[in-house]
């Protein structure tokens, strides 16, 4: 059932597999299998891909509510699991931020060797009904809140902020102008173009797109633009300085999450306090107000501290 909505989300046997973490060939024959074992096709296989039948279609509904079941059914055994052994899954939204985590979860599993960390650092939203991550540092707008059926705690605020290649800054400075001053462009143009509308530099040019936070700062060290990024990110950063107007704005805050049936699972609740306080711990450095910053970048009002608000 499980290789079944796989491709049925997918619509690859490729993509399905690497959702599923097995060989393109093993969904294909499970696939198959079940085909057979129920006498009915589910799949029409075209040169694009897998397309379902009418039959397929009507099975997804019952197939999504067996999943549902079987998840509910594992968080409840695990979710009462008091031994500090195991594998706790995290998910987070970036390489800077994983950096951060294995920093923060070294000490849980030098103490507890028994715990197994899997540490997923991409943007996209796994699952946590699923099982997918256990436990994920997610960033939602400001004033936002988690789905219901989680429990969170906000960390930490996300604050943007000017920067440049500091080997560049000579041809690159806002301040002086020149044909090469350019902000570097992302995927999310409308935002880009949104940011710089509100900043210190608005008429300076969108140049080029950059899928990633790394690959931006990589663009940047390159001397190809200025960029707007999360000063936790950039600040310890020694190839890049703030412009003289740094801009610097509360865009949005990070949450520690988690599902509520895995609230007194052991391991995973050692792994929410190990990063909650870590990351309290570098509230200055979120904020945007590190040691040696203040005197030439003081921080915007609008940027305020993130209570330890929790929701049961």
């Amino acid at each position: 059932m499980r290789h079944f909505l796989a491709l049925a989300r997918t619509g690859s046997v490729r993509a399905a597999g690497a959702s599923l973490g097995v060989s393109h060939s093993t969904v294909a024959r499970r696939v198959e299998a079940l085909e057979a074992r129920l006498g009915v096709k589910l799949f029409d296989r075209h040169r694009d891909g897998y397309l379902l039948t009418d039959a397929g279609g009507e099975m997804v509904p019952g197939a999504e509510r067996v999943e549902h079941e079987i998840s509910a059914l594992e968080r409840g055994l695990v979710g009462q699991d008091a031994r500090l052994e195991g594998p706790v899954r995290v998910t987070c939204t970036d390489p800077f931020m994983a950096r951060m985590l294995i920093v923060a979860l070294a000490p849980l599993c030098e103490r507890h060797p028994a715990i197994e960390i899997e540490l997923d650092a991409d943007a996209k939203n796994l699952d946590l009904s699923k099982r997918e991550a256990d436990v994920a540092v997610r960033a939602l707008a400001r004033n936002a809140s988690p789905p219901e059926h989680l429990i969170g705690r906000r960390l930490a605020p996300i604050v943007l902020c000017n920067y440049v290649a500091t080997a560049h800054i000579g041809t690159l400075d806002p301040e002086v102008g020149g044909q090469r001053v350019r902000w570097l462009g992302s995927g999310f143009r409308r935002v880009i173009e949104e940011l710089v509308a509100s900043s210190s530099y608005p008429d300076v040019p969108i140049w080029g797109a950059f899928q990633s936070m790394e690959v931006l700062i990589q663009a940047a060290h390159a001397g190809l633009g200025l960029v707007m990024l999360p000063t936790y990110a950039c600040d310890p950063d020694p190839g890049l300085q703030r412009l003289a107007k740094p801009d610097l704005r509360h865009m949005a805050d990070f949450w520690l999450l988690s599902h509520r049936d895995l609230r007194d699972n052991a391991r995973v609740r050692a792994a929410r306090e190990h990063i909650t306080a870590a990351l309290l711990a570098s509230t200055a450095l979120f904020r945007g107000d590190a040691p040696g910053w203040r005197e030439n970048a003081p921080v915007c009002p609008e940027v305020t501290p993130c209570g330890d608000e929790t929701r049961p």
